[in-house]
């Protein structure tokens, strides 16, 4: 995400502390955050991908989902 993003996701965060935000500020706001919570999402996903557990007999094999299982 863009650093612009971020800065105007905190920009209608302290404008909603001092203010009500207009309804076009709301849904703007609503859209940055969900854009960063999918972003935030995937990496998190990304990075569980490549855990791998080592087990007690040293075997390794890679963390699945519990959809996969």
């Amino acid at each position: 995400m863009e650093q612009e993003k971020l800065n105007r996701i905190n920009e209608l965060a302290r404008l909603s502390k001092q203010r009500p935000l207009t309804e076009e500020e709301k849904e703007e706001q609503a859209r940055l955050r969900k854009e960063y919570v999918a972003l935030v999402h995937n990496n998190l996903r990304g990075q569980l991908q490549n855990i791998s557990i080592q087990y007690p007999d040293g075997t390794v094999k890679p963390l699945r989902s519990k959809k996969e299982k």
